[in-house]
């Protein structure tokens, strides 16, 4: 098949949802690679959060993608890609780490990048925040704590997303926020008064 430079122009421009319409169509794999283009170093940055090993990550970020691959038939028309890549890319992380019997744990300095976009002042009513206190306070929360509080404050998700998600009730999710929030920022606090 010839493509003209109009039409490739088009598929370039082409939002998330379209490109896995045109890929679920065709097959073709440049649709496929538009959206790996456009998502792997985030996906990337999401693993490197959650497992802690940069190099792991690359190729955790590549299993998401094949994983990917096999699901994309499940895509459903009305959802958001990126959200639906953030989920497949949260469970594979946590299916991951569980499986491997780890835990998060973070080392001054080793995330700053990932922690200095997490928005305490939406959680907190502070007017500050001390950004080693918070990078110990996240230390001491669970897998499932902190991927809520990311999923919500970082990543924008919306309660019902993080519900399928964590396949929970949307009112489990709002009280498991409210835990995680209240867990860290008591955390946080008592990490303040030791620095």
């Amino acid at each position: 098949m010839v493509t003209t430079s109009t039409d490739n122009y088009a598929w370039h421009n082409s939002t998330d949802e379209e490109l896995v319409k045109l890929f679920l169509e065709s097959q073709d794999n440049r649709y496929f690679e538009k959206l790996y283009e456009r998502y792997s170093f985030k996906v990337y940055q999401k693993c490197v959060a959650l497992i802690k090993d940069a190099s792991g990550a690359e190729d955790v970020t590549h299993d998401v993608f094949l994983k990917l691959i096999g699901k994309m038939n499940s895509f459903k028309k009305d959802a958001k890609f990126s959200t639906w890549l953030f989920s497949i890319t949260y469970n594979h992380c946590m299916d991951l780490l569980r499986s491997n019997k780890r835990r998060i744990i973070t080392v001054h300095g080793e995330t700053a990048d990932f922690v200095d976009d997490f928005d305490m002042y939406t959680i907190f009513d502070l007017d500050e925040i001390d950004m080693r206190s918070l990078k110990i306070a996240l230390t001491q929360l669970n897998l499932d704590e902190k991927a809520l509080l990311y999923m919500k404050y970082m990543d924008d998700f919306s309660i019902k997303d993080i519900a399928l998600t964590f396949k929970v009730t949307e009112s489990a999710v709002k009280m498991r926020l409210m835990r995680s929030r209240e867990k860290l920022r008591k955390r946080y606090l008592e990490a303040r008064l030791f620095i």
